[in-house]
């Protein structure tokens, strides 16, 4: 027999929630901020879609089109607070689990509504529907958790609904901009606990880190909560744990020329390389880079940005160029490895399709190189794979 609790009676609202929905959403997650008011950092525009940056707001300018996160997420609990500027039939939306395909917007996904009337309704599942607990012409606050295929709804601090039947395992957050039938929207303060995921760097010091033979202090340093390689000479950067089935993201930024990786299932002496089975045991190496580099005009398709080093290419290249932050994953589930850059899935390969791989080992040390040139990392963390 299934037992139920009641979760919250607020706003006149009662919400019922099972007890291994309310388990799971205990987990640890880690927590990221997906708009950080100066930039669109993390996200691409899609379909022609026109937002711009305005007093540390998002607004939705103009056009038919979405934003998409460049990371895919399962389970997670998001925060956003909107606020429609015309003051009726405005409609916009914030999709869940969203797929890339489809113009101007997503085919597949969930969309929460903004529509007047329907603000935080899902209108393929049954039951995820309210009224009245919005505020027009104010911020209003969502506050959606998504795990397994069931989505909650708290608007404003209100229970609305609680509902399963959620399909798309796994899929993108997005913004749907629909301004010539619905208006212009501001958005602010969007953030996302992936659950099941743990931070890597805590931002103010080399916990859970070590450099490999030598101090990290001599070319590592920590700065306004970065985690900085310096490109001094000096060692590369060692995890103090093994890992094998995971999703590594994070974010880099490169100087000009700029040139590192991530070691990945490494030995302790970090060996990444290895063309038969009579060498030593190794992991791989993603590849970090500045792509349009003149010094790199050259070079083979796996030593590319997010490729997998001497195994497979990153098809598209899609490098943003030095001084911006580029997005990263790299997802590792048995022989099956893919890595996706800025929102694109770049490599996608198994010991079939690249028999290559079979020759690296399954279980080691994760690595950040030092390759004497400046890098920087943030927002390191680790949980299962997404696929």
């Amino acid at each position: 027999m299934r037992t139920w609790i009641s979760a919250w009676i607020s706003c006149g609202v009662l919400l019922f929630v099972n007890l291994p929905l309310a388990a799971q959403v205990a987990q640890r997650g880690h927590t990221t901020r997906l708009f950080d008011g100066k930039s669109l950092d993390g996200w691409t525009v899609e379909n022609g879609a026109k937002v711009e940056i305005q007093d540390g707001n998002l607004l939705l300018k103009d056009g038919d089109g979405w934003l998409r996160s460049h990371h895919v997420y399962s389970d997670f609990q998001l925060h956003v607070e909107w606020k429609a500027l015309k003051a009726d039939t405005y409609d916009a939306g914030i999709y869940l689990r969203a797929q890339r395909e489809g113009a101007p917007f997503p085919k597949k996904g969930y969309q929460a509504n903004l529509l007047q009337g329907k603000e935080g309704n899902i209108g393929s599942l049954p039951g995820a529907e309210s009224r009245g607990l919005v505020r027009p012409g104010e911020w209003n606050a969502f506050d959606i958790t998504v795990v397994g295929d069931r989505v909650t709804m708290v608007i404003n601090g209100c229970p609305a609904y609680s509902v399963g039947g959620v399909k798309e395992p796994v899929g993108h957050v997005g913004i749907q901009v629909e301004v010539p039938k619905g208006g212009q929207f501001l958005l602010r303060n969007l953030c996302i606990t992936e659950l099941g995921f743990t931070s890597l760097f805590n931002g103010q010091n080399f916990t859970g880190w070590e450099g490999a033979g030598q101090s990290a202090e001599t070319c590592w340093k920590i700065e306004n909560g970065l985690l900085v390689c310096t490109g001094q000479k000096g060692p590369w950067l060692r995890s103090c744990r093994e890992y094998d089935n995971f999703s590594m993201r994070f974010d880099y930024l490169l100087a000009t020329g700029g040139n590192s990786g991530v070691y990945v299932r490494v030995p302790q002496d970090g060996n990444h390389h290895r063309e038969n089975d009579t060498k030593p045991t190794a992991g791989f190496e993603v590849q970090v880079l500045d792509d349009a580099a003149k010094e790199h005009a050259k070079l083979k398709d796996y030593q590319y940005s997010a490729s997998i080093y001497d195994i497979a290419g990153a098809n598209p290249r899609n490098t943003r160029p030095p001084g911006e932050w580029n997005t990263l994953e790299i997802v590792c589930d048995g022989d099956r490895v893919i890595t996706r850059h800025n929102g694109v899935t770049v490599t996608d390969i198994n010991a079939e399709s690249h028999p290559l791989i079979k020759l690296r080992q399954l279980n080691g040390y994760l690595g950040l190189q030092n390759h004497s040139t400046e890098v920087k990392f943030r927002n390191l963390r680790i949980g299962p794979p997404v696929k």
